[in-house]
């Protein structure tokens, strides 16, 4: 059994909500480069510029590599052999949330409730997704969510009927309502199966997963493939100003499901497509 103290947890979110919104991952600035090579519209080609502009700055002069830092997402796999000593996990992740964005002096994003919509000053409380794995380590995936994609997202509730097509469809129209106001080009996050809550968890822990990597599942590999060379054919481009780079990337996961249904969802995110990872 290996203890961990809590405070190591807290002092490893603190840095990784800073470290998230000040650097592009190294994941996103291949996917990001390669779009530069590949935009076709002169208009979107100076516009990438732009965008790669602003990370450069971001990184040079310590400032947020966007406005909305987002609400802080944070993936959690504890090892069953940790025993986690001092403060409750959850206090703990939260705390390192708060330093993070108190300190980083990163926008405070989050209201205590959703009708009621006090700002809680400290962008707490994370959304957190804890999984509990074998061994002795901790692995955090820190995810700032910012609310302009994540707004477009959806959820179709498709009938076994459906099948591939179905899926590709829901997949196609989320992107296209979405439009310019994804802030593309875009990562596509796509969950399919498990259950209403499931296929979303499982479209927003796609996000998180290395934007230039594929799914180790054949025929889902070469449907990420299909869909991402279909939605930079819909010609929404970069900023939404036309062109042929409109997503990075289209990462997709699945899950058992039920003999009734086909559950799909789609989290889109912008071209900063914020995570980072850390194992303790």
């Amino acid at each position: 059994m290996r203890e961990i103290n809590s405070q190591k947890i807290t002092k490893n979110i603190k840095e990784m909500c800073i470290e998230a919104n000040h650097f592009l991952s190294s994941d996103m600035k291949k996917v990001f480069d390669n779009a530069k090579l590949n935009e076709k519209s002169p208009l979107g080609c100076q516009i990438l510029e732009q965008l790669d502009e602003n990370l450069k700055i971001a990184g040079e002069d310590m400032i947020p590599i966007c406005q909305d830092t987002g609400m802080a997402v944070v993936f959690i796999d504890i090892g069953q052999d940790v025993h986690i000593i001092g403060n409750n996990l959850e206090d703990a992740i939260n705390e390192g949330v708060r330093q993070g964005y108190v300190e980083g002096y990163l926008r405070k994003s989050v209201v205590k409730d959703p009708l009621i919509r006090e700002n809680t000053k400290d962008n707490t409380p994370a959304v957190i997704h804890y999984n509990i794995v074998p061994g002795e380590n901790i692995k955090i995936t820190v995810a700032p969510k910012g609310f302009g994609s994540e707004n477009m997202s959806r959820v179709f509730m498709l009938k076994p009927a459906d099948g591939i097509e179905g899926v590709k469809n829901a997949v196609i129209t989320a992107v296209k309502d979405a439009g310019p106001n994804a802030c593309p080009p875009m990562v596509v996050g796509v969950g399919i199966g498990g259950t209403f809550e499931k296929c979303a968890i499982l479209a927003k822990k796609a996000l998180a997963r290395p934007a230039d990597s594929d799914s180790n599942i054949e025929y889902v590999k070469k449907m990420e493939k299909e869909l991402l060379n279909r939605i930079n054919k819909l010609g929404i481009g970069p900023g939404g100003l036309g062109g042929t780079q409109t997503a990075l990337a289209v990462n997709i996961e699945t899950y058992p499901t039920h003999i009734a249904g086909l559950p799909v969802a789609i989290n889109i995110c912008c071209h900063v497509n914020r995570h980072v990872t850390r194992t303790i």
